[in-house]
């Protein structure tokens, strides 16, 4: 929990002139920023309106209800109008869902800000609590970053901004909040900017359904990505080139980022027998990461951010395909014979059960792009191969509240031109044996890789070759030697 919070002037002065301007009664949006348990520090860099609902109606809006107050000694009845918050908090929930995806590492949805009269607010701080605690669950921070979230409240009635720490707990209250120091300043212009292109290859098993609960294709890559976040947290990284010490002072720019994972170490692939293992699920490519680290922040806290950014890259891109695969058909196929046609069959690739699947299938994953924001820094958006960049735009506005970028050479495409990056094959699911074959002995010995049984067959006829080539050459040592003793003895 900060003690202080720090708000970008430039951009809060312009929130703050677009809510007055607006004459709208309430309104509740998010607050995009970051929290640094190292400085016990909280910074503000913009606040984000959450949009009309699907139905048009906006996220929050004021109920006015009237009381009746009897008094002791009189028969008149005075009434006394009260009013409360109404907070659509699923639709802020997952407006701040989607919007978490865009952030890149240093920048985090913090929390949420309502514009609202001081008696409504005092009305619905429980509300309020609640709603800030469903987008802390939405959009998670970094381990490091504390447990507690911001409630900036901005009062026109009269007219002032304060802020309250958050703190999140099973069972909210209105004593859940507490008020922390607040104040407008420069504090865009003063980040460092780090970038880095993590390039990984990842090799999941598919166990049997004996061995592994693990079934579907999604879950599997879940399983398998939450694997390589513990791997990754461990690495070390080269700044610029060179090792830099804990306590080493970085100048100011861009700051390239190289991670050196241990050699051979892989958490994904469990110990199991090859009897147990139908095939492999291949997850490889490239990340473009970017991070922003507060001047006063150690650099430490930067590796962190690309870190955590790398890995909230990859859950990203997952969510999206899973949430294109929800709109598909939910046909399910059950069977031995009938799940080679699943995908025939109308069922998404995400949903499908690899221990019953007899085929190979690929998988295409999204791209990452990146958008100009604010003072230098970008935020991102991730685009199937068959989306346009006019999807990133009304993204952009529909998500952000940001005018579309108009100029599309200032949106970065890294990932397009990095050559371990497939855009039409992210991963490949290989299951090169059958089920009756898996049983006998002689094929359990073989190795589990994604070849095609051409160079299966070529593999097995290396080894008589060999050996006829070791018994020729012993025959030759032989006589040689035979040779060389009878001209000795001669």
């Amino acid at each position: 929990m900060v003690k202080a919070v720090i708000g970008e002037e430039t951009q809060l002065k312009l929130a703050e002139d677009r809510l007055s301007q607006s004459a709208v009664p309430s309104q509740v949006g998010l607050v995009i920023g970051k929290l640094s348990s190292s400085l016990d520090r909280g910074f503000v860099f913009d606040l984000i309106p959450t949009p009309p609902n699907d139905a048009g109606e906006p996220a929050c809006s004021i109920l006015e209800s009237v009381r009746d107050d009897k008094r002791k000694g009189t028969k008149a009845k005075s009434a006394t109008e009260s009013s409360s918050l109404v907070i659509d908090k699923d639709w802020v929930v997952e407006h701040a869902r989607q919007v978490s995806r865009m952030l890149l590492g240093g920048m985090k949805v913090v929390g949420i800000y309502i514009w609202v009269n001081e008696s409504t607010f005092k009305n619905s701080t429980l509300i309020l609590c609640q709603a800030v605690k469903g987008v802390a669950e939405a959009a998670p921070l970094l381990q490091t970053d504390g447990d507690g979230r911001l409630l900036i409240h901005i009062s026109y009635s009269p007219r002032r901004w304060t802020c309250r720490n958050c703190t999140l707990a099973s069972n909210i209250t209105s004593s859940n909040l507490h008020p922390c120091d607040f104040k407008m300043g420069r504090v865009l212009n003063s980040l460092q900017k780090f970038s880095c292109t993590y390039n990984f290859d990842m090799r999941l098993p598919i166990c049997r359904e004996n061995a592994s609960n693990i079934r579907r294709l999604v879950d599997i890559l879940r399983h398998g990505i939450s694997s390589h976040a513990k791997e990754l947290k461990g690495a070390k990284a080269l700044i610029d080139g060179k090792l830099v010490l804990e306590d080493e002072q970085l100048l100011d720019g861009l700051h390239e980022v190289e991670f050196l994972l241990p050699f051979m170490q892989d958490a994904s692939m469990e110990a199991c027998s090859q009897k147990e293992v139908l095939g492999v699920l291949i997850l490889s490519g490239s990340v473009c990461s970017f991070a922003y680290l507060n001047s006063k922040e150690p650099f430490s806290q930067a590796l962190a951010d690309i870190k955590g950014d790398i890995i909230m890259s990859l859950q990203s891109r997952l969510a999206v395909i899973c949430d294109e695969a929800d709109g598909e058909s939910d046909t399910i196929v059950d069977g031995g014979e009938e799940a080679s046609n699943e995908i025939s069959a109308g069922k998404p690739i995400p949903q499908l059960d690899l221990q019953l699947l007899r085929e190979n299938c690929s998988l295409s994953f999204p791209r990452r792009v990146f958008v100009p924001w604010l003072a230098g820094t970008y935020i991102c958006d991730y685009l199937q191969p068959s989306e346009t960049l006019e999807v990133l735009k009304d993204h952009c506005v529909e998500l952000m509240a940001m005018e579309a970028p108009t100029d599309a050479s200032t949106i970065l495409e890294p990932e397009i031109v990095a050559r371990t990056l497939s855009a039409e094959s992210f991963w490949d699911v290989a299951v090169p044996f059958s089920s009756t074959s898996s049983r006998d002995c002689s094929t359990s010995k073989k190795s589990i890789t994604d070849t095609s049984k051409g160079s299966e067959r070529k593999s097995m006829k290396s080894p008589d070759f060999n050996i006829m080539a070791a018994i020729v050459i012993l025959i030759l040592s032989i006589l040689i030697g035979w040779v060389l003793f009878v001209v000795r003895a001669s």
